[in-house]
């Protein structure tokens, strides 16, 4: 699997507005500080990293669709089955970016949207391995948790720390949730989930998801969603916004 970005959508500069004004936004309404020196560099490197795949890529990418169907059945959800809203994020859990989603946003997002039954949350694969070598480790290593009923709690463990995530730290954060271990450190290192996971890569790539994190933000269908993208970073105020919309066209 390649699990190459097709950024040509978005010229270097564009993109990095469409990221860094949200991350800036949101730590300046957390805590006045704006972005830390260590995020800046982490920006800055990935920021390089795309500019590197834009270079060496020629393929124009077919514009993304103006809704978006996705069938869930099976996968990982936070929130009532009920819940009237769906939002489906496509992560990469070495990308700075969605822990800046992780860190900030989603925590917000889960106590006034999901536990309170509006919004249903699903948590879906999008390990960009050509600048990202840990990503598809992880993204096997929380579907092995969720064989021993610690999804979440290993996705926020991992999403709190993209740097680590080489099997000695993961097996680590087994431990400290009381998996077994064994068993745990045999799925990683057998790659269990590695087709599941790429099955994930093709459908992202295949509805437009490009970049990460990306979520999909609809109306709940039986069988999934049907909604549209936002890519990026974004702070809390822009899923209120597409909740809005979707509460005003029904």
């Amino acid at each position: 699997m390649t699990g190459f970005l097709r950024y040509t959508r978005w010229a270097v500069l564009p993109l990095a507005l469409l990221l860094l004004l949200p991350l800036a936004a949101q730590n300046k309404k957390d805590d006045g500080k704006g972005i830390t020196r260590e995020q800046a560099d982490e920006i800055i490197a990935e920021l390089r990293a795309i500019r590197e795949l834009l270079e060496k890529q020629s393929e124009k990418a077919a514009p993304a669709p103006a809704v978006t169907k996705l069938n869930l059945d099976g996968f990982q959800m936070l929130g009532s089955k009920d819940a009237p809203i769906t939002v489906v994020e496509f992560t990469d859990y070495q990308c700075p970016f969605c822990r800046q989603f992780h860190t900030t946003t989603y925590a917000e997002l889960k106590k006034n949207f999901i536990d309170t039954g509006k919004v249903r949350f699903y948590s879906r694969d999008l390990p960009l391995d050509s600048i990202h070598p840990d990503a598809v480790r992880a993204a096997q290593a929380a579907r092995c948790a969720a064989d021993q009923g610690q999804f979440w709690t290993m996705r926020d463990m991992m999403g709190a720390n993209p740097g680590k995530l080489d099997l000695d730290s993961l097996v680590e954060d087994a431990k400290q949730l009381r998996m077994n271990v064994d068993t745990f450190r045999t799925c990683v290192q057998s790659q269990k989930y590695k087709e599941a996971v790429q099955t994930d890569v093709l459908e992202a790539m295949k509805i437009g998801a490009e970049a990460t994190p990306t979520f999909v933000i609809g109306k709940s269908t039986p069988q999934g969603v049907e909604g549209e993208l936002l890519v990026g970073a974004q702070p809390l105020t822009e899923f209120v916004k597409a909740f809005s919309r979707l509460e005003a066209a029904k």
